[in-house]
């Protein structure tokens, strides 16, 4: 009984802990719901644990190959409906991302906004929100758009919400991206949310990564920084 008791009061005790961390974590978040906020807090325990593990951290690289089909000609559809050119990226570095407001790597939103302004002027991102994946992103364009800048402080461009996973729906630009036929040699659609596919200045597809890669993580710092 004594030992039953004791399990509960441990039990409590870390019930309580957690829920203060949450909330700290969470002290400035806006219109999260309970789910956003846990896995806001737990985010740093999932990137150690798949960094120890090496679950779903395949990275890739190209350095030669020419696309067989411009980059440059695609396009995307912004958050605000307007038109968004991929010719106005030339002669800087890309890093295209698919993203969702309700998965485990959604607080790489904040990593993403980092990298993005410290390499300001350099690196230009991109994000894809879609609702492929155990359907993590159910919310409208206007929800998508007020959810990242409100609790991540997101500058970088949100295009409108669409399908990334091989199929007949697929998003034109992700059709590019893991089509070897369109950009000379990847085949890897997105596995997960938050899959990174890094172009370079000339408008190559030089690098895959697997979600669990931190955007702030050794290996795409060296990739966007690598003349």
């Amino acid at each position: 009984m004594k030992k039953l008791k004791r399990f509960f009061i441990v039990l409590i005790i870390l019930f309580s802990t957690f829920t203060i961390y949450v909330l700290a974590v969470n002290r400035n978040s806006v219109n999260m719901n309970t789910r956003q906020k846990i896995l806001k807090a737990v985010y740093p325990a999932l990137m150690w644990f798949t960094k120890l593990t090496g679950t779903k951290s395949a990275i890739a690289e190209n350095e030669k190959t020419i696309p067989p089909v411009s980059f440059y000609g695609l396009k995307a559809t912004a958050n605000d409906s307007s038109q968004f050119l991929f010719e106005t990226l030339k002669g800087k570095k890309v890093l295209l991302v698919n993203t969702a407001s309700d998965c485990g790597y959604t607080a790489q939103y904040a990593e993403l906004e980092t990298l993005y302004r410290q390499y300001r002027g350099q690196l230009n991102i991109i994000a894809f929100p879609a609702n492929d994946f155990k359907e993590q992103e159910k919310g409208s364009d206007a929800d998508i758009a007020a959810f990242c800048q409100r609790n991540y402080g997101v500058s970088f461009p949100v295009m409108t919400k669409s399908a990334v996973v091989s199929g007949d729906q697929q998003n034109p630009v992700f059709q590019w991206l893991s089509n070897p036929a369109l950009n000379g040699w990847n085949s890897k659609a997105p596995s997960w949310n938050f899959a990174k596919y890094l172009i370079d200045e000339e408008g190559k597809l030089v690098n895959y990564f697997d979600p669990s890669v931190s955007p702030l993580s050794k290996d795409i710092i060296q990739a966007i920084t690598r003349k």
